[in-house]
């Protein structure tokens, strides 16, 4: 289904709000935090077949955390902002981004290069807005302009009225509109007016706890961290670490030539373009800046052609500015304990609230991890970006990881199959390294009408409901 379809389909969302709240006026009328819920929006279809098409020959990644969800649409999670249900003000800014590439140089780079990340949807007064950061390079110029908060596009409401006290917001298929900074910051691909793909979202508007006459005692932090935070100086309280492999290796896992899966083991999580590995342990050496962590969690990949990779304790080890992934590994070319997966630089390894971060650093495979891979990459070859999330004391938070949802994909399905039948059946174990996104025209459609989108009807609802999560 096209967005410009699911536009003129929109969902009716249900009312479902307690008795007491119809007449509990004063509670709508009471701030509330947004939290959690998700974002599903395309940006525009017709641009991601341009990218991944025979003109631009491009693609497109995901950062953040950020996952796609069916053929088109790019899902960004973890909400954060404030909802009055007295004046219908909504605020809600998500999480994730996506970078699209195209038009490679001779000399490297791409003539097409646009990162679009946190968008952030604010509601008052009848009317929508969908801001975003956007890093963009000006087509013909190559001038690169980063910008945040940018007013991207409207989004008509069709009279919704935004008034009232569940917890939940749900809005479905807005007809989005570019504006004129949007338009400039699109790096002029498209002109004020055109039409974008319509956006989903939905988010937790909780009401604020009452207050308990009888006085709770603060709580205190868990065993483990306990006995982590009061071991030896340097300690680490908790950690993660979160990497997602490979993109195109995902892809081609669940793809149609390996037919395969993952599974995750020992609590280790998917986060949609990652997987988290948790409950670090370890030290750090504040002066020194060396850090030696494990983390629990298993991962592993199976598929047709031999596919059996299984990955576990992970450890991370930082000096000198430089980092080393390694994990306990079992494959049928290689099976060994503390393999060195991969390097990445460790130099914006930085402490704020007690947290040791590094955030989506690009990693690099060994030659050890090649071996791991059974030759699918060389040594050298670019990997996913890795993070580090290290609690230095008790009251350190690490970052949440996504909340997708069960119809989000980890990954962007491929645009290309590979060859049929037998010779699939029979070729040489390899990704498939086809961009993702859908393929389409070979022309990029400049200031499109904007019509079937306006005619779409949308329906606004808050919804009380139960979330099923898998861990």
């Amino acid at each position: 289904m096209t967005a410009r379809s699911r536009a003129l389909g929109a969902a009716v969302v249900c009312v479902a709000v307690l008795g007491a709240l119809l007449t509990a006026t004063a509670a709508h009328a009471t701030s509330r935090t947004v939290r959690g819920g998700r974002l599903d929006w395309g940006i525009k279809s017709s641009f991601q077949s341009y990218v991944t098409g025979p003109i631009a020959k491009g693609s497109y990644s995901l950062t953040g955390g950020a996952a796609t969800v069916g053929a088109s649409r790019f899902r960004f999670h973890s909400a954060t902002g404030s909802y009055d249900g007295g004046t219908g003000a909504f605020t809600a800014a998500y999480s994730g981004g996506v970078r699209f590439v195209g038009h490679r140089k001779s000399g490297g780079g791409y003539e097409l290069d646009l990162t679009i990340s946190r968008p952030t949807v604010r509601i008052a007064g009848g009317g929508g807005t969908l801001y975003v950061d956007i890093t963009s390079k000006a087509k013909g110029t190559g001038t690169v302009t980063t910008s945040t908060a940018v007013p991207f596009a409207t989004l008509s409401l069709g009279g919704i009225d935004m008034k009232g006290g569940g917890t939940a917001v749900q809005l479905n298929n807005l007809p989005a509109t570019l504006t004129s900074q949007g338009a400039r910051s699109f790096a002029g691909y498209y002109t004020a007016g055109t039409a974008l793909d319509p956006v989903s979202l939905e988010a937790d508007v909780p009401a604020p706890a009452r207050p308990s006459a009888t006085p709770t005692a603060a709580p205190s932090a868990s065993p483990a961290k306990k006995k982590a935070g009061r071991a030896t100086a340097g300690a680490i309280g908790d950690g993660a670490v979160d990497w997602g492999v490979r993109r195109t290796f995902r892809e081609y896992v669940t793809g149609p030539v390996a037919d395969g899966r993952w599974t995750l083991t020992s609590g280790a999580r998917d986060g949609g373009a990652l997987f988290r590995f948790p409950d670090g342990e370890g030290t750090y050496d504040r002066k020194k800046q060396v850090l030696k962590a494990g983390f629990d969690g298993t991962l592993r990949f199976t598929g047709r052609q031999g596919l059996d990779l299984r990955l576990g304790g992970l450890r991370v080890a930082v000096a000198d500015g430089k980092g080393t992934l390694y994990a306990d590994v079992t494959s049928a070319d290689l099976t060994g304990k503390k393999v060195p997966l991969v390097t990445f630089t460790a130099k914006g390894l930085k402490v704020r609230n007690g947290l040791l971060q590094l955030t989506e650093v690009p990693s690099e495979l060994t030659a050890r991890g090649a071996k791991a891979f059974g030759g699918m990459y060389r040594a050298g070859t670019r990997m996913d970006p890795v993070t580090l999330s290290i609690a230095l004391t008790d009251d350190a938070r690490l970052p949440a990881l996504p909340d997708l949802g069960a119809s989000a994909s980890p990954s962007p399905a491929p645009s290309a199959s590979p060859a049929p039948g037998a010779k699939a059946a029979t070729a040489p174990r390899t990704e498939n390294t086809a961009s993702g996104g859908p393929v389409g025209g070979s022309l990029l459609p400049i200031g499109l009408a904007v019509g079937a989108l306006l005619a779409a009807s949308v329906a606004f609802g808050f919804v009380r409901r139960r979330r099923t999560r898998t861990g």
